[in-house]
């Protein structure tokens, strides 16, 4: 099996969105390992709609749309690490985080350390607004402190061409293109502009 994980520089910036294209675009079966909050479409709900590919349950599903271990808290739910081991199938899978490298899936143990455990490839998925330089690059140091390999950076939004160059000089990271915003998010339009994508890194880090 060959896995990439697909986090964040902060939550609500389009990683499941980046997660489906991937997920369409490579052919892959999908992992959310900890959903929490469950009123609205599910990210794994989202993926599955979007990409018409295989989705696999998730570790956890907890109702409250907070930090991950605080919503475990809430259910009376400890969050164990050997419920999160990469599940073992045939052909590629996109593994998505919740929220950003530093976020807590009890009070002991970070998304971060689960992702290093993992030991596969890592996109890392940045908006570009203001402030994307310093989130981005802080996260990069993360990673590469923690001994995860970084596929590059995927940026999601309006065009930043600066800021983007900055970060991949600065970060020494490969840039792997911008997913823009859609105006109708259908599977036609995220496969359309996902053509911006360098899918094809992202498989050969594979």
């Amino acid at each position: 099996m060959s896995a990439v994980i697909v986090t964040g520089t902060d939550t609500g910036i389009g990683k499941t969105l980046f997660s489906a294209g991937l997920t369409r675009a490579l052919g892959a079966s999908y992992w959310k390992p900890v959903q929490a909050g469950l009123e609205d479409e599910t990210d794994s709900q989202t993926v599955a709609r979007l990409s018409s590919r295989p989705v696999l349950p998730e570790a956890y599903r907890l109702r409250l749309p907070a930090s991950p271990h605080l919503s475990a808290e809430h259910e009376g739910v400890r969050i164990d690490p050997a419920q999160l081991a990469l599940p073992c199938i045939g052909g590629p899978l996109v593994v998505e985080g919740a929220g950003g490298l530093m976020v807590p899936l009890t009070r002991e143990m970070l998304y971060l350390q689960v992702i290093a455990e993992w030991h596969a490839p890592v996109v890392l998925c940045s908006r570009t607004v203001l402030g994307t330089i310093n989130h981005t690059l802080l996260s990069l140091a993360a990673l590469r402190a923690a001994g995860c390999r970084v596929a590059g950076v995927a940026f999601i939004g309006d065009e930043a061409r600066d800021s983007r160059q900055v970060i991949c000089e600065i970060g020494a990271v490969r840039d792997l293109g911008r997913l823009p915003r859609l105006d109708r998010v259908t599977p036609e339009a995220l496969e359309a502009a996902f053509t911006g994508i360098d899918v094809g890194t992202i498989r050969g880090a594979m």
